[in-house]
């Protein structure tokens, strides 16, 4: 699922338990691609976009980056395995 921040759905079910590490990946190959994925190795990522390589991570008590839903990005993974998104160009 692709999502820029400005088109989240935050009336998504919220999380149950505890919050997930979110790791952050940029693809090489679309420029301002990015994606969350609950592992490190990034084994679930769409592969038309890899290479991906890992740029960061989300502890489990932060709050994701450009204000994007926790509650989203947490969903989105546990239904698919990541959430993609694309950074603007402002």
């Amino acid at each position: 699922m692709l999502n820029d921040s400005a088109n989240n759905d935050n009336d998504l079910a919220p999380r149950q338990g505890k919050p997930m590490r979110i790791f952050i990946f940029k693809s090489d190959t679309r420029p301002g691609l990015r994606a969350f994925c609950d592992d490190l190795a990034g084994t679930r990522l769409p592969s038309q976009f890899a290479p991906w390589h890992a740029t960061g991570a989300v502890a489990p008590d932060r709050d994701p980056p450009h204000k994007l839903s926790r509650d989203v990005i947490e969903t989105a993974i546990k239904a698919q395995g990541f959430q993609l998104w694309r950074v603007s160009n402002n």
